[in-house]
């Protein structure tokens, strides 16, 4: 069966966990360019929003989700099963202590929730992505975008390029519709040279 990008938002089980929302999810899953065989790590994976369609995509590789809280961790579980995914593990562990369980080498990582850990993550995350690998960050404060472009910049061998989202989805409310924003996000899609 193929999969298509974008699963509905209400489709998964939601919980009190925060979900990266269908619009974000399908930029950022294009930025991290997986492949069929790939494997895969979420870092702060909420939901499982983006662990799942990760997985759907990879078919044939596999998907770490990283995530520290239980309640999140019981979700992606769900939505796992929800949507038939074999190929999803998860390490209900605080990143960067829980990433000595992800396999030695990568070829795409997704870092929403860092836990303000961000660069010690990105540098455990370095250590194990393959020549020609992506990371992507998608960061919704300004501190996390500023910290991230930082150690870009300071790290040789990336080219990276950001975009900020911003989407609004129309609202019925009685006689009209009236836009209701999603927060902002700013998606930092990374790609490790072939070295």
């Amino acid at each position: 069966m193929n999969h298509f990008l974008g699963i509905e938002d209400e489709e998964f089980i939601r919980g009190k966990a925060p979900m990266t929302k269908k619009e974000i999810r399908i930029l950022t899953l294009a930025g991290a360019k997986i492949g069929k065989a790939d494997i895969v790590c979420d870092i702060g994976a909420g939901t499982g929003s983006l662990s799942v369609e990760a997985a759907l995509l990879a078919k044939e590789g596999h998907v770490y989700a990283v995530e520290r809280k239980k309640e999140a961790a019981a979700l992606i579980r769900q939505n796992a099963a929800k949507f038939g995914v074999k190929n999803l593990t998860v390490i209900e562990s605080e990143a960067p202590a829980g990433m000595e369980q992800l396999p030695a080498r990568l070829d795409t990582a997704i870092v929403g929730g860092t836990g303000s850990r961000l660069e010690e993550i990105l540098d455990v995350l370095d250590a194990r992505l393959k020549p020609g690998g992506s990371i992507v960050i998608n960061c919704i404060t300004v501190q996390t975008l500023a910290a991230a472009l930082a150690y870009m910049r300071k790290k040789s061998g990336y080219l990276y390029d950001t975009v900020q989202v911003q989407v609004n989805r129309l609202k019925k409310v009685g006689p009209y519709d009236m836009a209701e924003a999603i927060n902002p996000v700013y998606i930092i899609s990374c790609h490790k040279a072939n070295v």
